[in-house]
């Protein structure tokens, strides 16, 4: 008797939210982009996350496996740390047993050198350390590790292969404390037919690998490519199903790398490392702020210095503005390290409330050294750096300068402002202009050595910096 040959059926699955549609079409109903339905064959019986064992571990009970919070053993959750600091801070305090982390970031941006680094430090201590790769051969992963070097490096275990199958038998064959996987857009499953990449295989071997690290109590990296406006490729879902989410920022012509925590279910969101790239791999940087203001000119217009909080952690930064005529018709904005959207909105703000012409000039800003700055207390320092530039007059060299800039031209308080002066202070700045509203809440020690400048308005900081 002859065997029925099951039919096919294709759908068309967007790369961006994962929604499916049983035809094409120009946009996206579910998160309204276009141009993302891409075409896949249908599949059933993949093991999914349903085939996740069911024992629920020690803390499961009869059936249904649910415990009262009081009775949950908060040993199943510890941290191992990883030996750096700057990685341990982003992870709040190190990796979770049966945690799983999404690493994205620019190509060459060093995601695979800090990971191998840390597998290293892993191994040195004592712990397993697994290294999958499926771009590269082991030959080529053993020199890499051989350049970076590190006690503990040989004792790492690396799998050169892109069969999903193959790496759920090594993990469970070796059984390590961490595994990487470099990168999750290469690995593919049997059990479907599309490409490696594709939303259907992203979503399955992602979904399954983060079934055997729960069930294992592996502490799982994984490596993520990014498309071409920073965003990670493949599903949203993906960075929902995983645990921490972490960006690599940095331009590859500066020397500094940052590790920005974007979700963390275990410790603070918004956490920074600092890097620093050199011929041994990424190197930690203890001191960030004194390394951005390294090189800062003094005495120069449009330069202004900005304490930032990322995270628990404070750091100073330059920002630096040049206005000059704009000689080809339309005005020009461009902004590096800062929302460009934002500048425009400050320029508007700075043409109506403080009466300074301006929108009709080219305007230029960046924040030195590499660094992104996305929190709005940057808004007061970046508005005083384009005045500055504009009527070619400096700030003083000891004046430290944050804020919030609304649309009336307020200037409103911000989070943690504490750290911010006393980072400042420590930095050598002892004049700090910030809202009034923050001046009022600082205790006599984050006073202590500096001279407070509060303003309200956007009007009152160019009089008390300028005037």
């Amino acid at each position: 008797m002859s065997k029925i040959k099951r039919k096919e059926k294709s759908v068309y699955t967007c790369s961006s939210c994962g929604a499916m549609s049983p035809r094409w079409l120009g946009r996206c109903g579910g998160c309204g982009e276009w141009n993302t339905l891409v075409e896949e064959t249908q599949v059933r019986g993949g093991k999914g996350r349903g085939a996740a064992s069911s024992s629920g571990g020690p803390t499961a009970r009869g059936a249904s496996g649910a415990v009262p919070l009081g009775e949950v053993n908060h040993e199943d959750a510890r941290r191992i740390p990883s030996g750096i600091d700057e990685l341990d801070r982003t992870l709040g305090g190190g990796v979770v047993a049966g945690g799983v982390t999404l690493l994205g970031g620019d190509p060459g941006i060093g995601k695979s050198t800090l990971l191998m680094q840390a597998l290293a430090k892993f191994a040195a201590a004592g712990h397993e350390a697994l290294y999958v790769t499926g771009e590269e051969s082991a030959s080529q992963v053993a020199l890499r590790g051989k350049r970076l070097g590190g006690a503990g490096m040989d004792r790492v275990k690396v799998l050169a292969t892109t069969d999903l199958e193959a790496v759920e038998k090594a993990v469970r064959a070796c059984r390590p404390h961490v595994a990487v996987i470099d990168s999750i857009q290469t690995i593919r499953t049997r059990d479907l037919e599309s490409a490696p990449g594709t939303v259907s295989q992203i979503r399955e071997v992602s979904s399954r690998l983060i079934d055997l690290a729960k069930e294992g109590g592996v502490s799982l990296f994984l490596i993520g490519h990014v498309t071409k406006d920073g965003s990670l490729a493949g599903p949203k879902m993906l960075e929902h199903l995983v645990d921490t989410v972490l960006s690599f920022e940095g331009d590859r012509s500066h020397a500094f790398r940052l590790v920005r925590t974007v979700k963390n279910r275990f410790g603070p969101t918004h956490e920074l490392g600092v890097f620093e790239m050199v011929r041994q791999g990424l190197r930690e940087v203890p001191d960030p702020s004194a390394l951005f203001l390294a090189e800062r000119p003094t005495a120069v217009a449009g330069s202004v210095v900005v304490p930032t909080a990322e995270g628990t952690r404070p750091l100073l930064v330059e920002t630096q503005a040049l206005v000059a005529p704009a000689v080809y018709g339309a005005a020009r904005r461009v902004a590096t390290g800062v929302d460009a959207n934002r500048l425009a909105i400050l320029l508007a703000v700075i043409e109506r409330k403080a009466d300074i012409h301006i929108l009709d000039r080219d305007a230029f800003v960046s924040v030195a050294g590499g660094a992104r700055v996305d929190e709005r207390a940057i808004d007061l320092g970046l508005s005083l750096a384009v005045v500055s530039s504009l009527r070619e007059v400096a700030l003083g060299p000891k004046v430290a300068v944050f804020g919030e800039i609304g649309l009336a031209g307020e200037v409103r308080a911000v989070p943690r402002p504490g750290p911010r002066v006393v980072e400042a202070v420590k930095m050598g700045f002892t004049r700090v202009v910030l809202p009034k509203g923050n001046a009022e809440r600082l205790t006599t020690e984050e006073r202590r050595g500096a001279e407070l400048m509060p303003v309200g308005t956007l009007n009152e900081a160019l009089e008390v910096v300028f005037d």
